[in-house]
């Protein structure tokens, strides 16, 4: 398992990462969470909650490659495991994108709530075939959905604070101009 050694240190570094934005996203979640106006709860299973799902695929891949394995048989299929499930995931989030009524999706939503995903998830999957035969390809296939969905999920926490922060709360600014007005008119 000397080649999969060589790969501590990079999954060291990426499951500190994951881990960190796992437990930003929930401070900023809790934040966000005390001021809603709206029924988001379809938009939070379309937006929210895959970035945490990202996030935690990142960091149980970096467990997962950094388990002394006796041979990388069990560890593939434990991530060909991930990557069809969480294909199937992508899948779902797609349905939910199409029927949450809060917010429509534009071109970069669907490319980091779908297209980026299943390409990382499904490349996770085809990795585990590789294994046997290609071990060093597979590891780097490994690594790369490894850190696209840390990638993803870093963009989809920043847009998900960034449209609360710059939508909603312009929107909130507005609702209680509007409140007060009707008051003061009583």
């Amino acid at each position: 398992m000397a080649e999969l050694a060589r790969w501590a240190s990079f999954y060291s570094i990426l499951g500190s990462a994951a881990g960190t934005l796992i437990g930003l996203q929930f401070v900023v979640m809790t934040l966000i969470a005390q001021r809603p106006r709206i029924p988001a709860h379809e938009a939070g299973a379309a937006f929210g909650t895959p970035t945490i799902v990202h996030f935690s695929a990142a960091l149980l891949l970096s467990a997962l490659l950094r388990a002394p394995w006796p041979t990388i048989t069990v560890a593939a299929a434990v991530w060909g495991l991930v990557g069809v499930g969480g294909a199937a995931y992508a899948v779902i989030v797609a349905r939910r994108m199409r029927k949450q009524d809060v917010y429509r999706p534009d071109f970069e939503d669907w490319l980091f709530h779908l297209m980026l995903p299943l390409a990382a998830y499904v490349s996770l999957a085809a990795s585990a075939f590789a294994a046997r035969c290609l071990l060093r390809g597979a590891l780097f296939g490994v690594g790369g959905a490894a850190l696209l969905l840390l990638f993803i999920g870093i963009h989809n926490a920043w847009d998900a604070v960034a449209y609360h922060v710059f939508v909603n709360m312009r929107a909130d600014a507005e609702w209680l101009r509007d409140k007060t007005s009707e008051k003061e008119q009583q």
